[in-house]
C-alpha cells in the first residue's frame, strides 16, 4: 500500500503544477463546454449497443437507486411526471395534477396509455405502484420519499389522490423520478419476487420494452410500437446493454466501435476520446458531487474535528486534475449550484457567505487531528476498481488519513458488491469511508439534505443532528420559495460544519457517441428520462 500511496502522491503533486484553471462562475472547467443536445438524427436504426460499467442486481424500480439499473429503466418504465434534460419537470403519465390543500395531491392519469403487454393503464396500476414504497416488506430504496404519505387511493378510473400527514414540498417533485414509476398492478401480483429479475423482467409503458437478460453478459430492450408519446417514440428497433466492468475494456470497446456509446466515461480517457475518430465525447448538466461517505461514526471519524481535518488534508484540486481529467471543480457543498434555481434572486450568493470552507492545509489538519487524540487509530476505506478516477481518489484519501496520523487500510470490492454498500447495512459493517458520486433526483437541494435526516435509508453512517433535522423539516414543509431556500441553506450550513459526508468535487455528465449514432441530450436526467429513444442514425 505504501508504494501505491507514494505513486498517487507524485501524480497529484505533479498535476497541481499544471496550467488548467476552473471557471467558478460557470461551475465547470474552462477545458470543456456543456452540450444541451447532440446533432439531430438523420434516420432510424435497427439497433445500437451501449456499454454499462456494472450489471444491475435487479431492475425492480423499488431498488433502482444506482447508475446501472436507472439508465436502463429510464427507457422502459415511466413516472407520473417527467424530469427533463434541462432539469425542469413536466406532466407525463399524469396529464395534470393539482394541490387543492397543502396535504393533498390529485393526479389525472393520461387516458389511452398501454403497458408493454397491451393492457391499458388505469388508476389501479398507479395506486399499486406507489403503495409498494409504503410497504415495509418491500424495503424500497425510495421509502424516504413517502415518509409523509398517509394514503394513496383511487378517486376515479383515471384519478389518484395522495393524502399527506403534513405538507411536503418535495413529494410531487419526486414523482418525476424513481418514486413515481408506474408498473402494471397485474404484473406485480403475478411476478412476485421474480419481478425485476432476468426471468421476470418488467411490464411498463416506456418507448422500449424488456426483451431479454443474459446474466453476466447483456440486457436487451426492444422498441415498443404501441408507445403513447409520438415525441419520444424510439428511433432504434433495439438497444443492447453490455456489462463491461473493466474501464480499459470499456474505452477500447468505444474506440473500436464494438459498442456505440456509453455514459460515465472513465476520466483518464477524456483526452483520447476527445480526439478519437471513432466518435465524439460530450459533457452535460449534472447534479453530482463526488463525496466520501462516513460509514462509521463509532470509530475515529465519529469526532467532527477528525472529519474536518481529513477534508483539509485531501488535495481535492489535485484529484480533479489527476483523477477527473481536469474536468470539474472542488466542491464547497454537498450539492451543485444549479439545484438552487428556484431560490429567489440574490439568495444564491447569500448562501455562500457564512458557509465553512476547507482549504487544503495538511499541517493545520494534522494539528486538529492531534487535538482529537486519534493518532495511530485504524480506518477502512472501501473502494471498487471502476476506473482510475476512483483509484486516485481512494489513494489520495488514504494519503490524507495517513498525513493526519490515522492508519488507513483500503478494501477493494467488486462493482456488484460495492453497490450493496448503498442498500444493505450489513455490507457496510467495518467500513469507515466509501466513495459515492451522489446525484440528486430532483432539482432541489433538499433531495440531498433529506437523505441525511436521522433514520433516513440513505443516511448510511447513522449521523444525527436535531438542528439539522429541524431545518430539513422546515424546508420540507415550506412551499414558499424564500422560506424553502432559507431552511435548505440552514441545513447546508450544519452539514458543512459537521461533515457527515466529505464533499470532494463536482464534474459534468460525460457521454461518448460512436460515429454511427446521435441525438442524445447529455444530462444527469438520463437516469429517469428516455434518452435512448432519441438516438438515431448519424449521417
Amino acid at each position: 500500500m505504501g508504494t501505491a500511496l507514494a505513486a498517487a502522491a507524485a501524480l497529484i503533486t505533479a498535476a497541481c503544477s499544471g496550467t488548467a484553471h476552473s471557471d467558478r462562475s460557470a461551475g465547470v472547467s474552462t477545458a470543456h463546454r456543456l452540450t444541451d443536445r447532440t446533432p439531430a438524427p438523420t434516420g432510424a436504426l435497427d439497433s445500437f449497443t451501449w456499454s454499462i460499467y456494472a450489471e444491475p442486481t435487479s431492475i425492480d424500480y423499488a431498488y433502482a437507486f444506482d447508475y446501472p439499473p436507472n439508465q436502463i429503466l429510464s427507457n422502459v418504465c415511466e413516472s407520473l411526471l417527467r424530469w427533463n434534460p434541462d432539469l425542469t419537470t413536466s406532466p407525463n403519465l399524469a396529464s395534470s395534477y393539482s394541490n387543492p390543500t397543502p396535504t393533498t395531491w390529485v393526479y389525472k392519469i393520461r387516458p389511452g396509455v398501454r403497458f408493454h403487454d397491451g393492457t391499458v393503464l388505469t388508476s389501479k396500476d398507479v395506486v399499486a405502484s406507489l403503495r409498494r414504497h409504503l410497504d415495509p416488506a418491500t424495503g424500497s430504496a425510495w421509502a424516504n420519499s413517502f415518509r409523509n404519505v398517509e394514503s394513496v387511493a383511487e378517486s376515479g378510473p383515471l384519478e389518484v389522490t395522495v393524502k399527506l400527514t403534513k405538507p411536503d414540498s418535495t413529494f410531487n417533485k419526486q414523482l418525476a423520478t424513481g418514486p413515481g414509476t408506474v408498473e402494471s398492478a397485474a404484473t406485480l401480483a403475478q411476478q412476485g419476487k421474480e419481478y425485476g429479475s432476468p426471468q421476470g423482467g418488467v411490464n411498463c409503458t416506456g418507448p422500449f420494452s424488456f426483451s431479454s437478460w443474459a446474466p453476466g453478459r447483456s440486457l436487451v430492450l426492444k422498441k415498443f410500437d404501441g408507445y403513447w408519446n409520438p415525441a419520444l417514440k424510439a428511433r432504434s428497433g433495439q438497444v443492447r446493454f453490455v456489462f463491461l466492468s473493466d474501464a480499459t475494456t470499456r474505452v477500447n470497446a468505444l474506440q473500436s466501435g464494438e459498442v456505440d456509446g456509453g455514459w460515465a466515461v472513465p476520466s483518464d480517457a477524456f483526452g483520447r476520446l476527445r480526439s478519437s475518430r471513432a466518435g465524439k465525447l460530450y459533457f452535460g448538466r449534472n447534479t453530482t458531487v463526488a463525496a466520501e461517505v462516513v460509514g462509521n461514526l463509532k470509530g475515529p471519524l465519529g469526532d467532527a474535528r477528525v472529519r474536518r481535518a481529513l477534508l483539509m488534508a485531501i488535495d481535492r484540486k489535485g484529484i480533479v486534475e489527476a483523477g477527473a481529467g481536469g474536468i470539474g471543480e472542488v466542491a464547497d457543498s454537498l450539492v451543485t449550484d444549479n439545484l438552487w434555481s428556484d431560490a429567489p434572486a440574490g439568495t444564491r450568493e447569500a448562501l455562500r457567505e457564512n458557509l465553512p470552507t476547507y482549504a487544503y492545509d495538511p499541517a493545520k489538519a494534522r494539528k486538529l487531528a492531534e487535538k482529537a487524540g486519534v493518532r495511530g487509530r485504524p480506518i477502512v476505506i472501501s473502494t471498487s476498481p471502476l476506473d482510475s478516477q476512483t483509484t486516485i481518489i481512494t489513494q489520495a484519501v488514504a494519503q490524507a488519513a495517513t498525513a493526519i496520523g490515522l492508519k488507513p487500510r483500503i478494501d477493494t470490492l467488486s462493482t456488484e458488491k460495492y453497490s450493496t454498500l448503498f442498500t444493505d447495512p450489513a455490507a457496510r459493517k467495518g467500513t469507515d469511508l466509501f466513495l459515492t458520486f451522489w446525484y440528486t433526483s430532483i432539482t432541489d437541494p433538499l433531495d440531498m439534505y433529506s437523505s441525511l435526516e436521522t433514520g433516513a435509508f440513505t443516511n448510511y453512517g447513522g449521523w444525527s443532528n436535531p438542528r439539522f433535522d429541524a431545518a430539513v423539516d422546515r424546508a420540507v414543509g415550506s412551499y414558499d420559495p424564500a422560506a424553502h431556500a432559507a431552511a435548505n441553506a440552514e441545513a447546508q450550513q450544519i452539514a458543512m460544519e459537521e461533515l457527515p459526508w466529505l464533499p470532494l468535487y463536482t464534474q459534468p455528465v460525460s457521454v461518448f457517441l460512436g460515429k454511427r449514432i446521435t441525438g442524445v441530450q447529455p444530462s444527469i436526467a438520463y437516469l429517469y428520462y428516455p434518452w435512448a429513444a432519441e438516438i438515431g442514425a448519424n449521417g
